[in-house]
């Protein structure tokens, strides 16, 4: 089977936690490397997700180094979601300035 990485790069604006991974992350960017493999029996091109990666800074001494760590992609997107609801404003919120005694 014919393998292939993907890389792209997802940004976090809040501190975050991901499944699989000890303690709260920093915001900021992340790079994130999905591994697939080309699925040879099909009359066209098919591919099937073998691992996703994420990359984190180094803790202490080693804040130059990077840790991979594999994680669920489902697991990346709730903390996606969990990030962009952060930066949403409450339900009901319309910016209106309250109103005064009449």
């Amino acid at each position: 089977m014919t393998p292939r990485s993907r890389s792209k790069s997802v940004v976090f604006s809040h501190p975050f936690e991901l499944k699989g991974v000890d303690g709260i992350l920093p915001a900021g960017d992340y790079r994130v490397v999905t591994d697939e493999e080309l699925i040879e029996q099909l009359s066209f091109p098919v591919y099937r997700r073998i691992s996703t990666m994420i990359f984190l800074p180094g803790e202490g001494r080693q804040a130059s180094s990077l840790e991979m760590v594999t994680i669920d992609p489902r697991d990346l997107e709730a903390a996606q979601d969990r990030d962009s609801a952060t930066n949403q404003p409450p339900a009901g919120n319309t910016n209106r300035p309250a109103k005064g005694p009449s």
